[in-house]
């Protein structure tokens, strides 16, 4: 190695030992390596040095090249290796804080509708009630014959009802109207006493701000000897009450009509119509159906109604859930808007017991 090689080696040696962190270390490299660089200088004169010694010369100063930039990557290894000791030494991490807030809209949580169906569920299951499921698509003897409704029902109707190619005993299949059929089924399959809900999604030709082809109800049925209209305003008295919260809700059973009972009442709470307010005001609404078992409806399921009596009810779980927290609106609840549900929805640690006052 000629002189001035010796000399720009030893002179960059030393610069990289005395470089203290990675900013001194790159100026190090730009001031040899870079454009302007003394050994990049050496390379471009490689061209005014004569044809006999450019060979030897060449060689040496690439050489040079090679020992000074692994010379300098070895420098970053330690250089990287001190920063990142320094860091360590400085930050610390404080396990017991608590997780910074998410942005809005970022967490999510259990849907109204799943959350109204966990408080149905331990109410009633507190009375003794267990879940029922059952198939979205029926027969027509299960959704509407065995029910009681007449073929010339409005709900059988092509323009309420979604019907199906398949058919069922000469029957067309149907997207269910109602949870009903899982009450036929369980008559059928299930000796009593008997004492189930059915919540579950049903399916009607209806579209608008209340209403939705596909909305979700909530049937419940109990069947047992000496069973009288009484048991059935005491437990869904107990059971309004208990789900808005409002122990002295007013409650009122008025006389209707269902294919399937007999006799039929529409359920009543009281509520103020100006302010919208639950059991406050003298005004009534309509909030549930409900009745005793009609007898050809046991005879349809193998019963008799001489010994077996009963009572059923329905209500639609997306309306009490929007009385329940003041919803005009029903769309939402299908537009998986999570800045909605960061609002209406529930912590999944949070559970609906009946501890919390459900």
């Amino acid at each position: 190695m000629t002189d001035d090689l010796a000399a720009l080696a030893a002179s960059t040696e030393t610069e990289l030992a005395a470089a203290a962190d990675l900013r001194a270390l790159d100026a190090v490299r730009v001031g040899v390596l870079g454009k302007s660089g003394a050994l990049t200088a050496l390379l471009k004169g490689l061209g005014a040095i004569p044809a006999d010694q450019r060979k030897e010369r060449g060689g040496a100063v690439n050489a040079l090249k090679n020992q000074l930039e692994a010379a300098i990557e070895a420098r970053r290894v330690v250089l990287d290796a001190a920063a990142l000791d320094a860091r360590l030494a400085t930050e610390k991490l404080d396990m017991t804080l608590p997780p910074r807030p998410a942005a809005p809209g970022g967490t999510g949580g259990i849907h109204p509708i799943n959350r109204t169906i966990e408080e149905l569920t331990a109410i009633f299951g507190s009375m003794g009630f267990k879940v029922v499921e059952g198939p979205d698509i029926e027969g027509d003897w299960y959704n509407f014959a065995a029910l009681n409704i007449p073929d010339h029902h409005p709900a059988r109707q092509d323009q309420d009802t979604f019907y199906l190619p398949g058919m069922v005993d000469g029957r067309r299949t149907v997207l269910r109207t109602q949870t009903s059929p899982l009450q036929i089924r369980t008559m059928i399959g299930q000796e009593p006493p008997i004492r189930i809900i059915a919540p579950g999604r049903t399916y009607r030709s209806d579209h608008d701000a209340t209403h939705s082809p596909m909305f979700h109800q909530v049937e419940g049925l109990v069947i047992d000897r000496g069973i009288t209209l009484g048991h059935l305003k005491g437990c869904l008295t107990d059971f309004l009450r208990a789900f808005f919260g409002i122990a002295t809700l007013p409650v009122r059973f008025r006389s209707s009509y269902f294919p399937f009972t007999e006799p039929s009442m529409e359920v009543d709470i009281g509520w103020n119509r100006k302010t919208g307010e639950l059991g406050a005001g003298t005004d009534w609404l309509e909030i549930l159906g409900s009745g005793m078992v009609h007898p050809r409806v046991l005879a349809n399921c193998g019963l008799d109604a001489r010994e077996w009596q009963g009572f059923a009810f329905g209500m639609g779980i997306e309306r009490i859930t929007m009385l329940k927290h003041g919803m005009a609106d029903l769309r939402p609840f299908f537009e998986a808007d999570t800045r909605w549900l960061s609002h209406y929805g529930t912590s999944p640690l949070s559970p609906a017991t009946l501890h919390e006052g459900v």
